[in-house]
């Protein structure tokens, strides 16, 4: 539901970025701005179609060029990156988001954070990094670091909070077991990005294990901002920043709202972004609202489980719609298994999946399948292979590859 306050501010964006916005005066020409819910959802097709048509980067500013001193860009692992452009007003814009997030899981100026990324183009967590030394945290940059030497950095310099994928932060406590190094209880918080994993129970449960620390998922979106947060009072959910974004959830099929507690798509619009804004922008993931009131007390809306998956990750395997967070949950039940692979080979007449894992102890294949059967009702190759010889990752993993 609009309320009166936000179609007041709804109303104060479309004023602010038209008509200087050409990509939305186009998109919106002739339509009653007034009627949200008719406007045309953006889609990043949308997007990377507009800047291959007026490189490289498109129609999407609403100031000129001059304006903008901040560029990032997706990984483009499934086509051409999205290049993204922000003014210092958008950029104060999402260093705010931060502080807000920062404030709900309680880091302050005594916190020393450390930030395990690379600081490449993608923006990660660049903002993450300056709204913490804002805040007066000492921020520890890792990139281009060794996970070694990133490990020695956190312990000599006694970072209380880790940044990074909920991957690096399994990469980082196995470097750690290697190296015979203690880490439990070194850490008092670990905000995890970039996948999944941390609202995935089980992987969540591997962290908080190996680190003795405290998960906080987090979510956002190079080309929409940081959006949302787990809070301190309830794990396994996230918490969208409402005075930031406006938020619908539609059937991603027809476009109409889902019902609370109905799993639909995550669609948002940021109201304060205004150099490279995004309306009614379809993120691709899927989400459930949970209706219920939360122990924090914030009246902002909650994602039950957090991203749940992506409409682009959904593979049909011999009748069962499956996501790849679903078969890691399954994996990451059994503490002795370390990295894995799945292969979905969709090039025979029966889809078939392969998980290949390492693991401490022999005879977990059979144990393995059988979990992944009862929970997902279908049968899965399985199969260990020696330790180290699969991929690690810093940033998002791709453990899953497809075969089409």
């Amino acid at each position: 539901m609009i309320t009166g306050h936000m179609n007041s501010r709804l109303a104060i964006l479309l004023r602010t970025i038209l008509p200087a916005h050409r990509f939305y005066a186009r998109k919106f020409a002739g339509l009653d701005l007034d009627d949200w819910a008719r406007l045309p959802f953006t889609t990043k097709d949308d997007l990377l179609a507009n800047q291959a048509e007026h490189p490289p980067y498109g129609e999407l500013l609403t100031e000129p060029l001059e304006n903008y001193t901040r560029l990032h860009q997706t990984s483009g692992t499934t086509g051409s990156p999205l290049r993204w452009l922000d003014t210092p007003a958008s950029w104060e814009w999402m260093l705010g988001c931060w502080r807000t997030m920062y404030g709900m899981v309680g880091v302050t100026a005594s916190d020393r954070l450390m930030l395990a990324f690379s600081f490449g183009p993608f923006l990660g967590f660049w903002t993450a990094f300056e709204a913490a030394s804002r805040l007066g945290c000492l921020c520890l940059a890792s990139g281009g670091l060794s996970t070694g030497a990133r490990l020695k950095m956190l312990l000599d310099n006694r970072a209380t909070v880790l940044l990074c994928t909920p991957t690096y932060a399994l990469h980082l406590a196995e470097c750690a077991r290697e190296q015979g190094v203690a880490i439990r209880g070194v850490l008092r918080a670990i905000i995890v990005a970039g996948e999944p994993g941390g609202s995935i129970p089980a992987t969540r449960a591997r962290i908080e294990d190996a680190w003795q620390a405290r998960v906080f998922d987090h979510t956002g979106m190079t080309e929409i901002g940081p959006l949302a947060i787990e809070c301190s009072a309830r794990p396994g959910g996230l918490h969208v920043l409402e005075d930031d974004y406006f938020a619908e959830v539609v059937d991603p099929v027809k476009g109409e709202p889902v019902s609370p507690g109905d799993i639909g798509e995550l669609v948002l619009t940021n109201l304060g972004r205004l150099g490279s804004p995004l309306i009614r922008y379809r993120t691709g993931d899927f989400v459930r609202v949970d209706p219920s009131p939360c122990p924090c007390g914030s009246p902002w809306m909650r994602l039950e489980g957090g991203i749940l998956g992506r409409t682009d990750d959904m593979i049909a395997v011999r009748g069962n719609n499956v996501y790849p967070s679903a078969l890691e949950n399954v994996i990451r039940r059994f503490p002795e298994i370390g990295e894995y692979r799945v292969t979905i080979d969709q090039t025979v007449s029966l889809t078939a999946v392969r998980v290949e894992f390492e693991a401490s102890i022999d005879g977990l294949e059979e144990r393995l399948a059988i979990a992944i059967r009862d929970a997902l009702l279908f049968r899965a190759e399985v199969s260990r292979v020696p330790t180290g010889s699969l991929p690690r990752f810093e940033m998002k993993a791709r453990r899953v590859v497809v075969k089409r």
